[in-house]
Parts: structure tokens; C-alpha cells; sequence
């Protein structure tokens, strides 16, 4: 499931190939036709992240509520005259998530069909739930958990039952540390909590509690304020990050030791694999997906258990 930064990059993206023109909107798979049909037409006048929320504002004060959930992606395609997509994510790309990949644009004749502005408009590929249009650019929203249209009040209560989201510049970090500090909860369980927290998702709840030096089963009101606010703290300078960098690091630079492959076929790839420069994955965690692998502060073997459902990773000489 993408962690919040990508929602936070997802919402810059429309911001920048969508905001303008009418947009065609349209449910290729049926399911949203409704939806499509009191959307088509209307201009693209906000797109904002909330942890893992993506909220498209259309004029008529209508917003399009999205949430990838597990399986859901975007996939965009673009014009070469795309605009600003370079300050977006890089280049046009396709299904935005833990990991992108780029796509690349045909030019044709601009009386040809299935074309617009000059160039070619791909046919939907998939269960596609909803196709925005642009003049420069389409997305296509393929197996999302929610995709719905509300109105400003039904977005403001949506939001209400939200955490504090780490990335957006109105979050109340008192907000997230009383909740922690009032429950018997893990405090693991509680950064996964999307009504304590917003947008952390198994990598930053693994990497913060490291950083921390926090046991992940200590309940949430035996850990000292001052260190849930320490975490608080952590997460907006690493969730920022990621969604800049496109990519999760939470190392330092004096801890980078490549694994050489030794964690095996679940780890973790991101879109900056390969790029010159860019941190490998193999050296951007500390604990997550390294399970038996040794600590990079102790050398102790890093640990992994299921915990509410979702694998949990942490050193247990380092975080007690």
C-alpha cells in the first residue's frame, strides 16, 4: 500500500497536468459511471493529500475522493508539451506508487483518431474505475478501495476522522502525541493507526521506532511524551523527504552498508533504483524487510512478527 508521501506526490501531479481546462472525465469498467457523469466537464480547480486520501476539488465545490488502498494505482500518460511534469515526478510517468516507471509519449497527427492536441490517447488498459482527460495528459485509476464523489462538508468529515498528516504544513503534532500518550495500544499498532496518525504507512512506522530507539510493543502511554514527540518530529522531516526524493530513506549516511541482496526477494525496490546518485535500496532502512540481517547500530539480528495484521520489524537490543 503507497505511504502517504505518494499520495502527497500524486496531488502535486494533478495540480500540475490537470489544473486548468475542462477535463473529460469517464469510467471505462462502468462501475463509476454516475460519478464520471456529474464530473465530466468541470474544471480542476484543487487536489490536496491527506495521508493516504487523495481529494480532487472540481468547480461546483465537488471533490473526487480517492484511496489506493492495496491494489489500486494511477497510471499516467502525457503529451511531450506536458507541463511542468519535471517538477512533478520527473518525467510523465506510470502507476505512481513505491515504485514508477516512465512512459513514453506518442506524437501524431492531430486529426488522428483517438488523438488530442497531437498526440495519442492510449485505450484504457484493465479494470480502469476512471479516465480524467486533460489536454496534455491522462490518468487512468485502476482497483482503488474508494473512489467517490462528495461535497466540501462530506470532505471536511472525512477529514475530521484523520490524523495529523505529517507532511501538510496545517498538522497539529499535540494532536498525535495525546492520542499516543492516552491509549494501553502498542504504540506500533498506533502509528498505524490512521486516526492517530496519517499517511505512515509499515516502512515509516518501522524506521521512526528505530530512529527512536522505541520498543514498537511498548503501550502508547508508557513511552515518554517528549520521545513521541521526538518521533512526531522525525517523521515530518523523513515524510517530507520522500515525497521530494520520490523514494524512502531513512538512513544515515554513516550507516550505509549495502546487503548485498541478502534480504532476499521481499525487499523493498523503489523508483530511484538504478538512478546515479540515488540511495539503493539495500542501504535505506534500517529494520524494515531486514529481518535476520544484522542491526546496522548493534549488529544484533533485526526481528520481524505479526502484529494487527501486518509484519513488524525491529531491533531488540537497540529499541527497549
Amino acid at each position: 500500500m503507497p505511504e502517504g508521501h505518494t499520495v502527497h506526490r500524486l496531488a502535486r501531479t494533478f495540480a500540475s497536468l490537470f489544473a486548468g481546462p475542462a477535463l473529460r472525465v469517464s469510467s471505462p469498467q462502468g462501475r463509476f459511471a454516475d460519478g464520471a457523469a456529474v464530473l465530466d466537464g468541470r474544471r480542476l480547480v484543487a487536489s490536496q493529500a491527506w495521508g493516504k486520501q487523495l481529494f480532487l476539488g472540481f468547480e461546483g465545490d465537488l471533490w473526487l475522493r480517492t484511496h489506493l488502498g492495496l491494489y489500486g494505482a494511477w497510471t499516467f500518460a502525457g503529451a511531450p508539451d506536458a507541463p511542468e511534469v519535471v517538477h512533478a515526478i520527473g518525467a510523465p510517468r506510470k502507476r505512481i506508487g513505491e515504485r514508477e516507471t516512465t512512459v513514453v509519449p506518442s506524437v501524431v497527427d492531430p486529426t488522428t483518431e483517438g488523438s488530442t492536441g497531437g498526440w495519442l490517447v492510449p485505450s484504457p488498459r484493465g479494470q480502469v474505475r476512471v479516465r480524467l482527460l486533460g489536454d496534455h495528459a491522462v490518468a487512468d485509476l485502476t482497483g482503488p478501495t474508494a473512489c467517490e464523489v462528495i461535497t466540501a462538508e462530506e470532505k471536511t468529515a472525512v477529514e475530521a476522522r484523520l490524523g495529523p498528516d505529517p507532511i501538510r504544513d496545517d498538522a497539529d503534532a499535540d494532536v498525535f502525541v495525546a492520542r499516543v500518550g492516552r491509549s494501553r495500544v502498542t504504540i506500533g499498532q498506533q502509528l498505524m493507526d490512521q486516526a492517530v496518525v496519517a499517511g505512515v504507512g509499515n516502512i515509516y512506522r518501522a524506521e521512526a521506532l528505530f530512529r527512536a530507539g522505541v520498543d514498537p510493543l511498548r503501550p502508547g502511554r508508557d513511552v515518554p511524551a517528549v520521545a513521541v514527540r521526538a518521533i512526531w518530529d522525525d517523521l515530518v522531516v523523513l515524510m517530507r523527504d520522500g515525497a521530494d526524493r520520490g523514494a524512502i530513506v531513512t538512513t544515515r549516511p554513516e550507516d550505509r552498508v549495502p546487503d548485498g541482496g541478502a534480504a532476499g526477494p521481499g525487499r523493498t525496490r523503489q523508483n530511484t533504483d538504478g538512478t546515479p546518485g540515488a540511495v539503493p535500496s539495500d542501504e535505506a532502512f534500517y529494520v524494515y524487510h531486514r529481518d535476520g540481517l544484522p542491526c546496522r547500530r548493534c549488529g544484533a539480528p533485526v526481528l520481524a512478527k505479526e502484529l494487527a495484521g501486518r509484519n513488524l520489524f525491529w531491533c531488540g537490543v537497540c529499541q527497549v
